[in-house]
């Protein structure tokens, strides 16, 4: 079921309703079954692999939590195992395959294995990933283990955020399943502002975007120069304000219910680093690498070469986390580069910056380097965003060549119906949508807000809703982005 769809427009409130009316006892099993039946919307059988890692991983918690010396990492390992098995079958397998069956026509080996014709369950990488933290932090002796079968089904299920995250803790969410949450008019109001935010920057911005991004993307060999340029900037806004969008629905509709999780985006394109970017960037999965990957390896904790590995290995897993291409694998090994590079550099950055006298104008600074962020992160979205990396490669190629106005709307745009008032009403809500992110950095706009009488809020209220209705590019609900991973 997708947030932007008129099915979920019925369903949030009927689940909420329900929640606030029944005894708190029962609570948990309404939202147990409220998430199974938000999650079989899409392919109903595949809610058995939910339940399949779900088992696992309840039994995993407790034989840890009572087990003692090697017994208690081979629990954990059997637990990891079986969760990254899941995710190779359906997620890796076909790429894998395809790789070897490469490398074997290089070698004339004989290779007979068949590729999987099966459909990547809808968020799978999520949830996997929530359940393998929970394991991890009991052997961790951080959480205790859950004892209650549906309390621990909830957590992995829970629908605000079970198909496109945040990806929480056990610390975070598992005890709020017990808490009792009444109606608290600010708490609900505050949860439906922030879905109503998310929302328009879904299907207002995002959607809109998409247009013109897919009709480059889908074949790049016809555009060339400013209509690439457009089309990578265009996407770098796409995947932002769809993922954000998604996260902010996910954080207000459980909010609305009494729950809290964690932010997952902060302004990342307002970042002076690649560095910043990536703690302002999906923080929910940044935080997962860093935890259980990066700090186990030894983090920066370790000699200069090995704290360089660390960093591009992580970053190289993050890149294969999001998806079975090459393309993604390069994206993610591009971030780790990065880092290594603004490393390796700092001392020489630093002496650039107070030669060319930039050190004296902190504003100038700030913007040379949000801008210098922004590009380098343009960059790596091509590999993110190209179906092949023979497509990536030509849009650089071809990105270069010799920019003018007709390529700002080229053909293969003007046959999706995007006229040059399309791509500049883009652009506006680009720069809209920026202006009120940096604006926000000084003054708490939402504080402001409410503290505005409610003939100042409810119209506002209003006009979102009638602009998400009147603006949104189509009746048709399109899916989220994230949701393919």
């Amino acid at each position: 079921m997708l947030f932007n769809s008129f099915t979920f427009l019925i369903f949030f409130p009927v689940v909420v309703t329900i929640y606030f009316v029944i005894p708190h006892r029962f609570r948990w099993a309404w939202l147990l079954a409220a998430s199974c039946y938000f999650y079989m919307a899409f392919i109903p059988v595949y809610i058995l692999i939910l339940g399949f890692t779900i088992v696992i991983d309840y039994f995993a918690g407790m034989l840890i939590e009572n087990a003692e010396g090697r017994k208690r990492k081979l629990f954990l390992i059997a637990s990891i195992f079986a969760n990254v098995g899941v995710l190779a079958v359906f997620k890796y397998f076909n790429f894998l395959n395809a790789n070897a069956r490469a490398i074997a026509e290089v070698f004339h080996w004989p290779y007979d294995l068949a590729p999987l014709s099966i459909v990547l369950p809808i968020g799978l990488s999520f949830h996997t990933f929530q359940a393998m933290s929970y394991t991890i932090e009991v052997y961790r002796g951080r959480h205790a283990a859950e004892r209650h079968f549906g309390i621990f089904a909830l957590y992995v299920m829970f629908f605000p955020q079970l198909v496109a995250g945040p990806i929480e803790r056990p610390q975070n969410l598992l005890h709020q399943f017990y808490e009792k949450h009444s109606i608290e008019y600010e708490r609900v109001v505050d949860g439906l502002r922030m879905m109503a935010w998310g929302l328009f920057m879904k299907v207002v911005i995002a959607d809109r975007l998409a247009r013109y991004v897919n009709a480059v993307y889908n074949e790049p060999t016809a555009a060339e120069g400013l209509t690439l340029v457009v089309a990578t900037v265009f996407f770098a806004f796409q995947i932002y304000c769809d993922f954000a969008g998604y996260s902010l629905i996910a954080i207000g509709s459980a909010k609305v219910m009494g729950f809290r999780l964690m932010t997952n985006f902060d302004r990342p394109y307002l970042s002076r680093s690649i560095s910043e970017f990536w703690s302002r960037w999906h923080i929910s999965l940044s935080s997962w690498f860093r935890d259980y990957v990066y700090i186990p390896l030894g983090g920066n904790r370790v000699s200069p070469p090995k704290w360089y590995f660390n960093l591009f290995i992580t970053f190289l897993l993050s890149g294969l986390w999001h998806g079975a291409n090459w393309t993604f694998v390069i994206w993610g090994a591009l971030n780790g580069f990065y880092l290594i590079f603004s490393l390796l550099t700092r001392d020489v950055r630093a002496a650039f910056v107070r030669a060319v006298g930039l050190a004296s104008r902190p504003t100038l600074h700030a913007m040379v380097s949000v801008a210098i962020t922004f590009t380098l992160t343009c960059v790596a979205w091509v590999f993110f965003r190209a179906d092949s990396v023979t497509d990536a490669l030509h849009v650089f190629s071809a990105a270069f060549a010799r920019p003018t106005m007709h390529q700002l709307v080229p053909d293969l745009v003007r046959a999706e119906g995007i006229s040059k008032f399309e791509v500049a009403y883009s652009l506006m809500l680009i720069g809209g949508l920026m202006t009120l992110e940096l604006v926000s950095t000084r003054v708490n706009i939402l504080r402001q807000f409410r503290m505005q009488p409610a003939w100042v809020r409810w119209p506002a209220y209003y006009a979102i809703c009638m602009a998400i209705w009147l603006l949104g590019i189509s009746t048709e609900a399109k899916a989220f982005i994230y949701f393919q991973f």
